[in-house]
């Protein structure tokens, strides 16, 4: 039997283990091997995406397989002044620095490094056995230092948060637990709601006041706010700049600026019409889908299962967009269908040009093929298929001559049915 304090102590140790649910699972991201892959290439690999996403732990987890292989490297953090001190100065003393040090260099929040592009381009031109990592969180910074010509000598990898896939490495995760808390990495270390909840809306604080305050003006701040909480309420909805600019007292334009920062930021993803032979289709309409399902309940305040939710069709809708969106290739493209009669389709994923309608139903008996997908394949007959995603069916039947397969929602995290849907 233990002494009193020894057994004190390790109760206290197993509370808190239980408390804490230590997670000694390190999560691998899909992407990783991709990302690794390109140790041999010489272009800057820039991983691009909200914050807190997971690139650093990315750039940290090949910084170890690196060592692992008896590569050694530097890593510097620009959001640290002292890293940043470091490589300040100028060009000359920069390249001279990242050229002349270990072979693999880790630049996180690289779009705070003046003249990134010249010295990128200047390492690279000069066949230094250099290979560079690069992160970053601003899309509008970055593109400031990415249109000097870096064409040909970078890669370019979007980062998202942990895909539902990616969660089933950790036990006990389920998809309803993914509904109401989202893909956020830093998640996995939290063991309560509130705790959940804490880091989601440091993360929201945090974007409004590092990020926008420098993008915008002091005094449309609050504007800003309220114009994302209006993005989380009408996701999946058309979206009208004029009547968002009534609801928060800003002009069209700079509405539309807003909603461009947003997306330039990666905290939105926009989504175009798909109009090609109907007179009545919606051409200029757009859609939105905030990053994470977590980050949408947080501006909306609301943590509920989605069972108890009434805009369950919202999330079911806004998990697949995401899942979609984050595995597009350059010869894809997602949009949306509608007509001013009222006929239409949550997603058209084009594929080669060739456009395969997807719609998300929260609740399916049967192999009932929505009207807005029966209408689409009568009007384009170069539609392959169709998909309907749901809770629990799955199926297949016939519209127009064409197989409308039935899917559990899960399986929107593959893309693999597009070659073969079955």
């Amino acid at each position: 039997m233990l002494p009193p304090l020894r057994q004190s102590l390790k109760n206290i140790w197993n509370y808190s283990k239980a408390r804490l649910r230590i997670v000694p699972i390190m999560i691998k991201r899909n992407i990783f091997n991709k990302l690794y892959g390109e140790l041999s290439q010489k272009e800057v690999s820039i991983l691009l995406g909200a914050r807190q996403v997971g690139k650093s732990t990315l750039l940290t987890e090949i910084e170890k397989a690196a060592h692992a292989q008896g590569i050694d490297s530097r890593y510097y953090n620009l959001e640290l002044s002292s890293d940043l001190e470091e490589l300040s100065g100028d060009f000359r003393k920069v390249f001279e620095k990242l050229s002349g040090g270990p072979p693999l260099v880790f630049i996180d929040e690289f779009h705070y490094l003046k003249n990134a592009s010249k010295i990128f381009k200047a390492i690279v031109d000069s066949n230094k056995k250099i290979k560079i990592y690069a992160s970053g969180s601003s899309s509008l910074e970055i593109h400031k230092h990415l249109k000097e010509s870096l064409a040909g000598r970078f890669r370019k990898t979007m980062i998202y948060p942990l895909t539902w896939d990616e969660t089933q490495q950790v036990p006990g995760l389920d998809l309803k637990s993914y509904f109401q808390w989202g893909g956020m990495p830093g998640l996995l270390h939290r063991a309560t709601p509130e705790e959940k909840i804490e880091l989601l809306d440091n993360i929201v604080s945090t974007y409004l006041t590092n990020d926008i305050k420098a993008l915008i003006q002091e005094e449309n701040v609050r504007a800003f706010n309220s114009l994302l909480y209006l993005l989380s309420q009408s996701q999946g909805s058309l979206i009208s700049h004029a009547s968002f600019a009534r609801e928060v007292g800003l002009s069209e334009p700079t509405v539309a600026r807003h909603l461009e920062i947003m997306s330039q930021t990666y905290v939105c993803f926009p989504v175009l019409s798909f109009s090609q032979n109907l007179a009545n289709e919606l051409k200029k309409s757009r859609k939105y889908y905030l990053f994470d399902l977590g980050i949408r309940n947080t501006l909306l305040k609301d943590f509920r299962t989605s069972d108890l939710r009434e805009d369950r069709g919202v999330l079911h809708e806004s998990f697949v967009f995401f899942h979609l969106f984050s595995q597009l290739k350059p010869n894809m493209e997602i949009r949306f269908w509608r007509t001013k009669k009222g006929e239409e389709v949550d997603f058209i994923l084009i594929k080669n040009r060739a456009p395969v309608p997807i719609e998300v139903k929260s609740s399916l008996k049967g192999a009932e093929i929505p009207s807005g997908i029966r209408q689409f394949l009568k009007h384009y007959p170069k539609a392959p298929f169709g998909i309907v995603f749901s809770e629990k069916f799955s199926g297949q039947s016939l519209c127009e001559g064409r197989p409308v397969y039935f899917k559990p929602i899960q399986e929107a995290v593959r893309l693999s049915y597009l070659q073969d849907p079955l």
